[in-house]
């Protein structure tokens, strides 16, 4: 069996035919498919959203598209101010939709704090907090094991990993925020007999990085092909101000910050997209790491890595199960 080519530049997209493929799927998908008259896009102020949304607005006008901001209370300030320019930029004006009370009724906040005080009796709504993964997944062999980060008031720093039953609460508490967010979205789309045009790229959607029934529900996908470097590409070409392409990926899920890399990928997206496209075109790991300028064990670690997440997550990708399906 011949390998398949490799090299740093594999990933390289032209834009504009990219663009052109992604467009006519959105007005296919949504107009003749779903039959629906328009799309919502939950704009975060983030790539992936700001990519789908200057996408829908080439595909459809601007009185077609409801772009949706969607803060809580511990949601950065920056991530609205780059939503509302995003939209600025793509004639859109925004609809802001304040999830506060909604997380609040569910116990969202009370919840994931109850697990943090079994860890941190001191803490309490003046600290910061954010989960993390070992980030360092090229150079050592760690476990997957995630720690909990609580910054006081006065800029202590404490740091434990996290026990399973308190990281199981945490993450099901926080999951409230992206399942809150898709009922407004589908409230939306049920308002305007629109689409739910969802943000998720290639990484999120193949590692398992979303929330079942949250940033997983969707009716149209846009960019579900597309590594994030790729996404980045896009991103340039269709004019996404510089102030959201320069800005790191980050959840904006905790209260401290944490960037995508430290809460789940493990490595930058530039390194992480080719060894990516490597396994998932069974390319021997020799040769990505010869056009990579990496060890091979380097690559077998990340392989690994990779593969686990991708069974782990299973679950996330299936649809609801019946007895035909058994």
């Amino acid at each position: 069996m011949t390998t398949k080519a490799f090299h740093p530049d594999i990933l390289k997209l032209d834009p504009e035919k990219e663009t052109e493929r992604i467009v006519e799927h959105i007005r296919h998908t949504t107009f003749k498919v779903l039959r629906r008259k328009g799309g919502v896009v939950g704009v975060s102020g983030g790539i992936d959203s700001s990519v789908v949304l200057a996408l829908a607005a080439r595909a459809m006008k601007p009185a077609r598209i409801v772009a949706l901001l969607m803060p809580e209370m511990e949601s950065s300030p920056e991530s609205a101010l780059m939503g509302r320019e995003l939209c600025h930029k793509f004639n859109i004006e925004p609809l802001v939709e304040d999830m506060t009370g909604p997380l609040w009724g569910f116990g969202a906040y009370q919840r994931r704090d109850e697990a943090i005080k079994r860890l941190f009796p001191e803490y309490d709504s003046t600290y910061k907090f954010k989960i993390t993964l070992p980030t360092d997944l090229l150079q050592e062999r760690k476990l997957n094991f995630f720690s909990a980060t609580i910054i006081s008031p006065e800029g202590e720093v404490q740091t434990k990993r996290l026990p399973p039953k308190e990281l199981r609460q945490i993450v099901a508490a926080t999951n409230f925020k992206q399942r809150t967010r898709a009922s407004m979205l589908y409230y939306h789309a049920d308002l305007h007999d629109f689409a739910v045009l969802g943000t998720p790229q290639r990484n999120e959607h193949g590692q398992g990085f979303f929330v079942k029934n949250g940033d997983g529900a969707m009716d149209v996908r846009p960019i579900g092909h597309l590594y994030k470097t790729q996404v980045y590409q896009l991103a340039e070409y269709l004019g996404v101000p510089e102030s959201i392409r320069s800005r790191p990926p980050t959840t904006d899920t905790y209260t401290a910050g944490s960037t995508q890399e430290e809460f789940f990928f493990r490595l930058p997206f530039e390194t992480m997209d080719l060894i990516w496209y490597g396994l998932e075109n069974d390319i021997p790991a020799a040769v990505v790491a010869e056009g990579m300028d990496l060890e091979e064990a380097q690559v077998e670690h990340v392989y690994a890595d990779l593969l686990q997440k991708k069974r782990t997550t299973e679950y996330l990708r299936l649809p609801p199960l019946g007895l035909a399906d058994s």
